[in-house]
This record gives C-alpha cells, structure tokens and sequence, in this order.
C-alpha cells in the first residue's frame, strides 16, 4: 500500500472578538470541505499547505500550530492530510475548476456545512483553543564543524557545507511562520543558520546568551523569560539555540502547562536533531498549548 500525502488548513480571519473560518465548494466532488490538496514530489508538507490555500481560496497564509492528520483509504492506497491552523492574509477569491465557492463562516456554522466528519475533527481541534495563538520557533543550529577538528574558539566553530544547505532550507520554513524577529545565541553557528532568513527578511538578528546550554543548565529562569517575552511580542520569533538548552526549554514549557500540550513527540524527552524547528504555540495568558517538531526543517 503506497502512502499519499496532503496538506491543508482551517484558513481563518478576524471577526470582531471571534474569527471566521473558510469553507470551499468542490464541484468536482459535490462537497464542502476545508481548503487541501496532495503534496507535490519534492514539496514540503508546510509549503503544500500554504500553496493549496492559495489555489483554493485566493488568500496568502501565515502557519500557525499543527491541528490535526487525518488517514482514509483511497483505491489500494493511504491518504495522509496534515492540517494547520493558516491567517489569513492578502487575497480574493476566484471562482474556479477546483473551487466554485468560498463562505466565510463562524466555526458552529462551517461545522454544520463541512461534508465530512474528518474535517469536523479537524475544526473541532482548531476551536479547542482561541485562533489567534502566540507563536515561537525554537530552532538547533545546523550542522557545524567537529570541535575536534577546529582550531579556534568554540563559540567562533562555522557551518560546514550541508549545514548551510540546511540553513536554506530553515529559511524556507520560517517564512511559511511569518517571522519577524530573530534571535540566536551568540555563537556563530547559530548566527549562520539564522543568517540565509535574516538576509531574505530583511531582519537583524539580536543576541540572547541566556539560550545557551551553559546559561540553561545553570539557571533556567532567564530563559524561560525570554521565551515568554517573545511569546508576547507583536511579531512571531525564531531563536536559534543548541542541543541541550531547547530540550531543556521545552520539557520545562511543557511541565508547568495545566494540561499536557498537543504535539507528535514525547515531550518528556524532546529531540533536537541539527537543523531541527519546534513550533510552539502559547495561550495569550504564556501558556504552552501545542508543541510541533520539524525535523531538518521540513514537514
């Protein structure tokens, strides 16, 4: 049995003090859906997402917090669908072949059109949480040199090659997140695996040494502080860290949350692999909610 994946989102925006979700016609199919599509060879999961949107609906999209997978059977195969909660952004929709109609609904209300009892799931997760989460991306630094083969400070180590490939394609992935502000600890690998997105965006990255695996091992408070600061800022961050600091972070984050946070992994013993993105999602009041990991910064 071939495994065929899909991507897609509940596609919301701002309604007063609620939000409104879309659901599209499918005319092909008869039926009201949230907006999704197959992911194309050598696409990512998250730029699948953003691209069906956009086909479907008309809108750009920021990605905020992974809500669901949906599996079914189609033919002999499996049919994989990863959902993101997406803001909208910029658009109009157009009437087309794929999508004849687009309603901009309360979420009761697109639960009461949706065809499907998966997309309802899927919504249902959506609206277990306010719409507009705060987001942070913890990042490890890319893949740098052996210590043992640099001569130099460890704080000055580089990337070697396949790191700043990974590098590029992390700077692919943030901007799927809409970030806006960047920070790193102050080591140059870390600056370097931020650098290829700072460039594109426009964007300094600031230092913030209290990420530090030494700094987090000695007191975690700063930290912990920091991310709570981001977490609250007018825009969605990046801080890139190192291999012990972030799973640290994110036990801890996930510790002191009332209920146990959302996410695909054990977040008692949270991986960090090189070149690695947690998404982590917070209640305006700090609180963690969902914690998704993006090996070598795709999904």
């Amino acid at each position: 049995m071939a495994t065929v994946h899909a991507a897609g989102a509940v596609l919301w925006r701002p309604a007063g003090d609620a939000a409104e979700v879309a659901v599209v016609h499918r005319p092909h199919h008869g039926d009201w859906s949230l907006p999704k599509g197959k992911v194309d060879p050598g696409e990512s999961r998250v730029d699948a997402a953003v691209r069906e949107l956009a086909e479907e609906t008309g809108f750009a999209a920021v990605l905020g917090r992974h809500l669901h997978t949906v599996r079914y059977p189609v033919g002999g195969d499996e049919k994989v669908v990863d959902f993101w909660a997406a803001r909208a952004g910029e658009g109009r929709f157009t009437p087309g072949e794929e999508t004849d109609e687009l309603r901009w609904l309360a979420p009761a209300d697109a639960a009461a059109l949706l065809s499907y009892a998966s997309d309802r799931a899927v919504l249902d997760a959506f609206t277990a949480h306010p719409p507009d989460l705060r987001t942070v991306l913890l990042v490890r630094h890319a893949l740098a040199g052996k210590r043992t083969e640099w001569a130099g400070p460890d704080s000055e180590r580089p990337l070697v090659d396949e790191g700043r490939v990974q590098a590029q394609q992390l700077a692919h992935l943030l901007a799927r997140f809409g970030v806006g502000a960047l920070y790193a600890v102050p080591k140059t690998r870390c600056r370097e695996t931020l650098a290829p997105y700072a460039a594109a965006a426009g964007l300094r990255v600031e230092d913030a040494p209290e990420l530090g695996d030494g700094a987090v091992e000695r007191d975690d408070a700063p930290a912990l502080a920091t991310l709570a600061r981001l977490a609250g800022g007018a825009v969605t961050a990046a801080a890139c860290a190192q291999g012990d600091g972030i799973p640290h972070l994110v036990r801890a984050l996930a510790k002191a949350a009332p209920e146990t946070p959302a996410s695909d992994r054990d977040l008692a013993d949270p991986p960090c692999r090189k070149g690695s993105v947690w998404v982590l999602s917070f209640d305006p009041d700090g609180t963690l909610v969902a914690a998704d990991y993006h090996r070598d910064g795709v999904f």
